[in-house]
């Protein structure tokens, strides 16, 4: 495996920490009248997002801005095609596909385990700016690399292996088998990661993305 750079990473946390959800680069868009069509996006923002928390399974709900933002990726997605919504357990991505599926009413919605965010373990609820200010390189890698899991929580790795992949492995069977077009509402980890598996990404371009609040990425599943 070819080594992850630091400097990658820690520039990566700052810009999260400065701007969460701030879009640097432009989202995949890839779509199909002839296979299906699988759109990816995060929820929006939390009070957890805005106060610079470590959210993880916590149930922080979307703020006025996150609403305003989760209608306006509504507004996106509106003409779109889409037979089945696939969300995380979590509150705020139920809140964010809320205004999205009025556009889409007979849709399918699914909540699916597989795609619960990563476990912070004893940083949950916890401010990632005091981690930074305290032990700055600790807080990098707790929060940007693949192997390093917080205390009591899960690395990466662990969420890649055990639940991500399996998912889009599952998934894409799924919409090769029954040619149906899918959106995903997930959060930031977890779109990371289903990124990393539809894009092909290394490690290190997985561990520098930031998804942003209201856009998508659109991937072709051939049959």
């Amino acid at each position: 495996m070819k080594p992850i750079s630091f400097e990658k990473i820690k520039k990566a946390a700052i810009a999260s920490l400065k701007e969460p959800g701030g879009q640097r680069k432009p989202l995949p868009k890839k779509e199909s009248n002839k296979f299906s069509t699988l759109y990816v996006f995060r929820h929006a923002e939390t009070y957890d997002n805005h106060r610079r928390i470590f959210s993880g399974r916590r149930q922080s709900q979307l703020t006025k801005q996150g609403i305003q933002q989760a209608k306006f990726l509504a507004r996106k997605l509106k003409n779109k095609k889409i037979d089945l919504f696939i969300i995380s357990p979590l509150v705020r991505c139920r809140q964010t596909v809320k205004p999205i599926k009025e556009y889409h009413p007979k849709a399918k919605l699914k909540v699916e385990k597989l795609l619960t965010e990563r476990d912070y373990g004893k940083l949950t609820g916890k401010s990632k700016i005091k981690l930074m200010q305290e032990n700055f390189e600790k807080a990098v890698l707790y929060r940007r690399s693949y192997e390093v899991a917080p205390p009591g929580g899960e690395s990466l790795r662990q969420v890649q292996q055990k639940r991500v992949f399996p998912f889009c492995k599952k998934l894409e069977k799924k919409l090769s088998k029954e040619k149906i077009n899918v959106a995903i509402c997930c959060t930031n980890n977890t779109m990371r990661l289903i990124r990393m598996y539809f894009e092909n990404l290394s490690i290190e371009g997985m561990l520098t993305l930031e998804n942003p609040f209201c856009d998508y990425a659109a991937y072709v599943i051939k049959h």
